[in-house]
């Protein structure tokens, strides 16, 4: 029989399940050859769509609405309440602007607590472009010792290609801050105001970037050539203080100090270097605090230091350190330190189930699987195990509401204006601090006993690209 051919194409009946791809084969050396898309397997699916009503009206409200606000889950956002039971702040929130210098911000903010205690003001701000100038350039000297250090390898190595890439970024720890802060000191704002490249540092970072490793590829090269690699840094680092200084202005070395208080109280306290402004005026040892974190990953067991290497900004500074900690405790520290009048400085993934406008966080506030009829859920070890989430901002929490003892949500101090959630201010129901947040700093003496041997053991090096290394 012959067969008859037509010029229509018969849309595959959805409700079968015919073989769509090419059965998988294996060539002689028995690997799985690659499989292409199939035009019947997409014709399958296209009529599939189109016969479920529910994928239908999920499109037609995702084609005009955003998906946010179609996955939203009104009740749940309804639910939360922005009042706590402890509420830190009675300040204005900063704004970091177009920058990635939250946990400059979020650590400034922590410390801004006691300097206005002790100035007799309400708002203060210490200068944040000020300290981005000297993270800035500390790490540029961090990244010419790294650059030495790895100049054996190739320049196409996994460690040599992440230092390249990744090099200069906004974003930092903890630790990091403190090296700053205890190094090159704090000045207030009004010392080194904000220019328009700390407010949106990405033109700068660009030319940093490109001096760098234009500096990086010298420095390979004085290395192998046996020529004067302490001269080609001393030049690399020249540029990079002249750009930095053209952007940023030139951070101040002495600065005279006068202030009216609340009290309509004038106070002159002469002429102070950083160091001495640090001093006089920064409240907390920072020697003191350590960062907890929730590592959910099996193979790193609660209780262990951990550090990440290449991780860091000045040379001879504190060294990046976390104790992987039970997000129980993690919690429990958090609220005594705000009940106790302090608030913590903490890292997240802050975009996942977030409604920014409303300045709200819920474990599930959005429902994006029953949008899509995809099951999207994961655990938070998976998460971070296939790149999914990462620690990505810094900030401050302010505030908690504990019923029997037990936080149900917390007041948290952002860094993006005032435009957003109540004055800058968001709500983090405790779902949520459960998912997504992956460390505070405490102070050491408020740790558990079986926490307490992390502070001086010997850390578990992670690689320079694990998660762990993130930087908000």
């Amino acid at each position: 029989m012959t067969a008859t051919t037509s010029n229509q194409t018969q849309a595959p009946n959805p409700t079968q399940t015919p073989a769509l791809i090419p059965t998988q084969s294996t060539d002689h050396t028995g690997t799985v050859a690659a499989t292409p898309l199939h035009p019947d397997f997409v014709a399958t699916l296209a009529a599939g769509f189109a016969a479920d009503p529910a994928r239908l009206r999920a499109q037609n409200a995702v084609t005009r609405t955003p998906v946010g606000e179609v996955a939203m889950n009104h009740a749940r956002a309804t639910s939360i309440r922005t009042s706590v039971s402890n509420q830190l702040d009675d300040w204005s929130v900063a704004n970091q602007k177009k920058s990635g210098r939250c946990w400059l911000f979020a650590a400034l903010n922590l410390l801004r607590v006691g300097a206005k205690q002790r100035l007799g003001v309400k708002e203060f701000e210490f200068s944040q472009n000020y300290a981005m100038y000297w993270d800035k350039l500390e790490r540029a000297n961090f990244f010419c010792e790294d650059v030495v250090a790895t100049a054996g390898e190739p320049i196409d190595s996994r460690l040599v290609g992440f230092l390249l890439q990744t090099l200069l970024g906004d974003g930092g720890q903890w630790d990091m801050a403190v090296s700053v802060f205890l190094k090159h000191g704090v000045v207030p704002k009004e010392a080194m105001p904000e220019t328009q490249s700390s407010s949106d540092t990405d033109a700068m970072n660009t030319q940093l970037r490109a001096r760098l490793r234009k500096g990086a590829l010298a420095l390979r090269a004085a290395v192998a050539d046996g020529g004067d690699v302490a001269a080609v840094k001393a030049e690399v680092l020249t540029d990079v203080h002249t750009i930095l200084t053209i952007h940023l202005g030139t951070p101040p070395t002495s600065f005279d100090w006068q202030w009216t208080d609340d009290e309509k109280q004038f106070h002159r306290d002469g002429v102070l270097t950083p160091q001495q402004f640090f001093e006089r005026y920064v409240t907390l040892d920072l020697t003191q605090y350590v960062c907890l974190v929730d590592d959910p990953r099996r193979e790193h067991p609660k209780g262990a230091a951990l550090t990440v290497a290449n991780l860091g900004n000045v040379i001879g500074g504190r060294q990046v350190r976390y104790v992987n900690a039970p997000m129980a405790t993690i919690k429990e520290l958090a609220a005594a330190s705000i009940v106790a009048g302090e608030p913590v400085w903490f890292g997240c993934d802050v975009k996942p189930q977030m409604h920014r406008e409303d300045g709200i966080w819920a474990a599930d506030l959005f429902d994006y699987s029953g949008v899509y009829g995809v099951d999207l859920s994961t655990t938070k070890e998976e998460r971070v195990v296939s790149g999914e989430s990462a620690m990505t901002h810094a900030m401050l929490l302010t505030g908690v509401d504990v019923v029997d003892g037990t936080p149900r949500r917390w007041r948290v101090e952002n860094s993006w204006g005032d435009d957003k959630a109540d004055k800058g201010f968001f709500t983090m129901d405790d779902s949520w601090f459960d998912e997504y947040v992956f460390e505070v700093v405490v102070r050491t003496d408020a740790l558990p006993e079986d926490l307490r041997p992390a502070l001086t053991a010997e850390p578990i090096v992670l690689p320079a690209w694990d998660p762990m290394g993130a930087l908000a």
